[in-house]
């Protein structure tokens, strides 16, 4: 359909009051700006479709994004800059601390409510940094985020992005942030410490020094829609000035039990039996971060479904753990 046929449609649906042809019309303007590469167009149009259904009672469709209204692909420089994803999770999916859990929803309500804030010269917390130990939410929740804001989940290449080339990784750096501004969506910069390490430290030549001052007056330039993300397991290794540059600074840590049983109930909800005690399995997984728990779980379920039984034990449980807790102390599996 032709603008001018949907420009039509439009009205004579507005006329005759009949919003469901009226909504169906948007959506076919939608997926034509998608076509034509006009990706944030067309989310926008759909966001706005969805708030046009909540407010009239009218169920939100539970699929995902559709595929016309995805960005492209990265082409060009970009291909081997970004790699871009569609996570289907959501905050409810992720399980962590209280205080990282407040903060996450803080960061949901004002992103999505960005219009408001901008109208009164305020701005949304859209600049992220995670730190903790590997395995403790810090990736799942820059997926979470993504799905739950209907954006596209770009994880930065570090091998594309750093190279042996003075200069050269300040320009693909600036290439990823000009991105942001074209493409909205959830850019993750995932072992941020090979960005963001400290001035001081003895580097070849000074270039991850100009790279660090770079990518500081970049984010500090950044006036994009996208949700800027980093995560990194070694916070000490980070240069001071990036503590004051993001909005918003979020510790993960190892799960404590409260959130250990909260990880496998969530993960284990199918397969455990209603009276199935908890107590054993939270206290053997004691240490673990929420990764190896998540690994526990899903190698119980696995082992009753193999077992062709559609409820786990308590021995399937806590062999699992086990299980993990020896692969920690042997990660070379010998």
């Amino acid at each position: 359909m032709s603008t001018a046929n949907h420009v039509l449609a439009l009205v004579k649906s507005h006329i005759s009051g009949d919003d469901d042809a009226f909504l169906s019309v948007v959506l076919q303007v939608a997926a034509r700006e998608a076509r034509s590469g006009h990706s944030n167009v067309a989310i926008e149009l759909r966001k706005l479709i969805d708030q046009a259904r909540a407010r009239d009672g009218l169920p939100k469709p539970e699929t995902p994004l559709p595929i016309a209204f995805q960005p492209t692909p990265p082409k060009g420089d970009l291909a081997t800059l970004l790699s871009v994803s569609h996570p289907r999770q959501r905050l409810k999916d992720l399980v962590v601390e209280e205080s990282a859990d407040r903060r996450l929803a803080r960061i949901v309500h004002e992103y999505a409510q960005q219009d408001q804030l901008r109208s009164h010269g305020l701005s949304p917390r859209r600049k992220i940094l995670m730190i903790g130990p590997p395995g403790s939410g810090k990736t799942m929740t820059a997926h979470a985020l993504a799905g739950e804001l209907s954006l596209p989940l770009m994880t930065i290449l570090l091998e594309g992005i750093i190279t042996k080339f003075m200069g050269e990784t300040a320009s693909k750096l600036r290439t990823v942030f000009e991105a942001m501004a074209s493409m909205r969506g959830v850019y993750f910069f995932d072992e941020f410490d090979a960005i963001g390490a400290r001035r001081s430290s003895g580097n070849d030549v000074g270039e991850i020094r100009r790279v660090l001052n770079s990518f500081l007056q970049f984010l500090e330039k950044d006036e994009s829609t996208s949700l800027i993300m980093a995560a990194t397991n070694h916070p000490e290794l980070l240069d001071p000035a990036l503590f004051r540059r993001f909005d918003d600074v979020i510790e993960y840590g190892l799960p404590d039990a409260k959130v250990a049983e909260r990880i496998l109930k969530v993960r284990l909800a199918r397969f455990a039996p209603g009276r199935f005690s908890w107590t054993s399995a939270v206290e053997a997984a004691d240490g673990l971060s929420h990764a190896e728990i998540t690994r526990a779980a899903d190698e119980a379920a696995k082992s009753a479904v193999l077992s062709s039984r559609m409820k786990i034990s308590t021995k399937d449980l806590l062999e699992a753990i086990e299980e993990r807790k020896l692969a920690r102390q042997n990660p070379s599996g010998r």
